[in-house]
């Protein structure tokens, strides 16, 4: 995908992101968790990939993200899955800090 379908979108303040928590937030109309794993962040879909969960309702555990209805766990630096009964990664996207403000590189 070239540069210029591409965008950065502010989905929330980095005061809104405690360290080893998790945020669901919405960013042109994808449901989006962004990770603060050690002072670095992360972000994937939010929407478990087994079920309809909101992993932003899960369990931040290191880097991996537990899914509240099934269990399952994703890498939230890679999305790649780390427990059954997932299959599918999570598609991740690029995060990084502006003036403040935690924003999300979106197609």
């Amino acid at each position: 995908m070239n540069a210029e379908a591409r965008r950065w979108v502010r989905v929330a303040s980095r005061s809104d992101l405690a360290e080893g928590d998790v945020l669901g937030v919405e960013a042109g109309g994808r449901q989006i968790a962004v990770y603060d794993c050690d002072g670095t962040l992360y972000a994937t879909d939010n929407i478990c990939t087994h079920a309809q969960a909101r992993l932003c309702d899960g369990w931040l555990d290191g880097e991996a993200i537990e899914c509240p209805l099934h269990a399952a766990r994703f890498d939230v630096r890679t999305g790649k899955v780390l427990a059954l009964p997932a299959t599918a990664d999570l598609k991740i996207y690029p995060v990084r800090i502006v003036e403040g403000g935690i924003e999300v590189e979106i197609p």
